[in-house]
């Protein structure tokens, strides 16, 4: 298995994290849950995310998951009527109208119901299992070099998807499993208002077994790119150039 905490470190280190990132595994109805792992009562996903990156083990199961939504997600539970319907996302003022609000459940993706038992979260550095995804919630300019890096040898462009709804379930899990790409996410009503997520973080995630090629290419955006931009060299020439037309002016 790799090394884990020295990958965990490195980003935390190159991109400035101010959260722990998040590995993320599914738990067939064959494995064994890892050791460990707590089962935390009346738990959302976004939750459980949240208190990984804050370094706990956590594990979430049919028995415990709270928001009805990501237990759909993940294949735990059938949609409620009112979620299907759209008219639970009309009842909390997210969309127009029960169509709306329909459109946008029905397009989500989801696991197969009943495949998996539990979902495993905790700190990638001390993860004991590959990860099926690793979550990472940051500022915008923190999650940018990781996409950057996606592409990096490739080039073209990225189809970032989201419905501003499900921002970590789906978008930052769920589809990075399915899809096996990475993808990223403005937020949600649901992850903002259950959650310690500030308004200038986002979500990013990404296949596990993509972790070692991208950070080799975050290392070398690193020596370069990175500190330039951070250095913010054409901006300052420019703020010099302006103070300095001032004076004149004067």
């Amino acid at each position: 298995m790799k090394d884990y905490a020295e990958y965990a470190g490195r980003l935390g280190a190159i991109l400035g994290l101010e959260r722990l990132p998040v590995a993320v595994k599914f738990v067939s109805q064959h494995e064994a849950v890892p050791d460990g792992f707590i089962v935390m009562p009346g738990l959302r996903y976004c939750q459980a995310l949240m208190e990984a990156s804050r370094g706990a083990k956590v594990l979430l199961t049919p028995d415990n998951v709270t928001c009805p939504a990501s237990a759909a997600a993940l294949g735990f539970k059938p949609l409620p009527n009112k979620l299907e319907t759209g008219e639970m996302l009309v009842a909390y003022g997210i969309f127009a109208d029960a169509e709306a609000g329909r459109n946008t459940i029905h397009s989500m993706p989801r696991l197969p119901m009943g495949q998996y038992k539990a979902v495993a979260a905790c700190p990638l550095g001390e993860a004991p299992y590959t990860p099926d995804v690793v979550v990472i919630e940051s500022q915008p300019e923190r999650l940018m070099w990781l996409a950057l890096a996606s592409v990096r040898r490739t080039g073209g462009r990225l189809n970032l998807s989201t419905a501003i709804l499900q921002a970590t379930c789906v978008d930052g899990t769920i589809l990075p499993f399915v899809e096996q790409r990475l993808n990223a996410s403005l937020g949600c009503y649901g992850c903002r208002e259950a959650t310690d997520m500030t308004e200038s973080e986002c979500i990013l995630g990404f296949p596990g077994h993509k972790l070692e090629t991208l950070m080799a290419e975050l290392e070398e955006l690193a020596t370069k790119a990175m500190p330039r931009v951070r250095g913010k060299n054409a901006y300052q020439a420019l703020a010099r150039r302006t103070q300095l037309e001032g004076k004149h002016a004067d």
